[in-house]
């Protein structure tokens, strides 16, 4: 991945957070909430990550993590600030300020119903949580590195969804190595595939192509302009070099 993956102005639509940032002045305040609580969950474990990094004990990670997922949504989703104009970065400093005020710990229970925000057993965050590497000391940079690797994750499974849907999930799986430059012999995957060199070079140009227009609209959905999908890509591009 390099920095030519963020290519050009492209039309931009409404997307998640932006419907929310729209929501201060339209008052569409159901449509908000909705595309807030999708944009929660799909990045709920960085956040996790945060708190933990921050000293706190798995259960007490999750309570809060819980806390304050409940207290976001609870909340007029019109209340989000448009001059942070990144959800990652609005999220972020949203969740410092929540730690920072010590809330009462029973605020972590039984509120909006008892419902749950995310399923932790069903997701498992401290098994994730302990692969994380023992010398990444700074909580911001975990975030950072854990929100970029979601992105990438949630991009590389719309792609294989992408080829499922054409029955052709082989191909993906023997070409998505190339998207990392982890690849094996071009020769070995051609003959595996049943195609020539040249049509296999063909198609590893068609995957990162896409790739990085899936990655784009992934990261679309959580800022509030094109501008900032190209300063999001660069970002990501940084987070990725760094941890490399």
């Amino acid at each position: 991945m390099n920095d030519s993956i963020a290519p050009g102005a492209r039309e931009f639509h409404t997307t998640r957070w932006s419907l929310v940032l729209a929501a201060q002045h339209a008052g569409a305040a159901t449509h908000a909430h909705k595309a807030m609580s999708e944009l929660c969950r799909d990045y709920w474990y960085p956040l996790y990550a945060f708190v933990r990094r921050r000293g706190h004990a798995p259960h007490d990670a999750q309570d809060l993590t819980q806390a304050f997922f409940t207290d976001l949504l609870e909340r007029n989703p019109t209340v989000a600030d448009p001059s942070r104009g990144k959800f990652r970065s609005y999220l972020l400093g949203a969740l410092k300020h929540f730690l920072a005020n010590a809330w009462n710990h029973a605020r972590t229970q039984k509120r909006g119903g008892g419902q749950m925000i995310v399923e932790w057993d069903a997701l498992d965050p401290e098994a994730r949580y302990a692969l994380e590497p023992a010398e990444q000391a700074d909580a911001d940079a975990l975030f950072d590195k854990r929100w970029a690797m979601e992105l990438l994750d949630r991009a590389m499974k719309r792609l294989r969804t992408e080829f499922a849907a054409k029955k052709d999930e082989a191909t993906f799986d023997a070409l998505k190595c190339t998207l990392s430059g982890a690849e094996s012999s071009r020769e070995e995957t051609a003959k595996k595939l049943g195609i020539s060199e040249g049509a296999l070079k063909v198609a590893v140009h068609r995957l990162r192509q896409r790739y990085r227009e899936v990655l784009r609209a992934e990261i679309a959905e959580t800022v509030d302009s094109s501008v900032d999908v190209d300063d999001e890509m660069r970002h990501l591009v940084t987070v990725l070099r760094a941890t490399s």
